[in-house]
């Protein structure tokens, strides 16, 4: 993450026309744009502390991130000529709209042999619709196509 600021040894260009964040000017987050980073419950990075972990006074969810956050590091990851990790951080942004228990069993499903191809097109159509993800839902589909192409959908 230190070269996230380069691009092919060049300094990543601002685009301040676009509203969008750059790797020059706003990474790290937590140290340059601290305004904008909050935990999925709405608490600033000053409200996490060490001491209010080990007291209990923090539950998950208060440490969870938000899918803003990965968008804002999406941005950056473009800023910087990365379009492929922005593609990952807006997926794990879809992510965070699915419950932890649903996403595990996804992962479960999309391993070979576990689904057949309709269990695979019923959980994109799933994650489409329900969670609004997209991204993850073309994702189950491409698996799809390549478990079949491979022969690793379940019989």
């Amino acid at each position: 993450m230190a070269s996230l600021g380069e691009t092919n040894g060049k300094a990543a260009v601002a685009t301040p026309t676009t509203g969008k964040l750059d790797a020059k000017k706003d990474y790290p987050l937590s140290s340059k744009r601290p305004d904008l980073v909050r935990s999925a419950t709405g608490l600033s990075l000053e409200d996490i502390t060490l001491e209010k972990a080990v007291s209990g006074k923090l539950t998950f969810d208060d440490v969870k991130i938000r899918p803003e956050t990965l968008e804002y590091q999406a941005q950056i990851a473009e800023s910087v000529g990365r379009p492929h990790l922005a593609r990952n951080l807006r997926r794990a942004a879809e992510m965070t709209r699915i419950p932890d228990a649903r996403v595990l069993e996804i992962y479960n499903a999309l391993r070979p042999y576990r689904s057949t191809r309709q269990e695979l097109l019923d959980i994109a159509s799933e994650l489409e619709g329900k969670y609004q993800a997209k991204i993850c839902a073309a994702h189950v589909r491409e698996a799809c196509k390549v478990y079949e192409k491979r022969n690793r959908i379940k019989k």
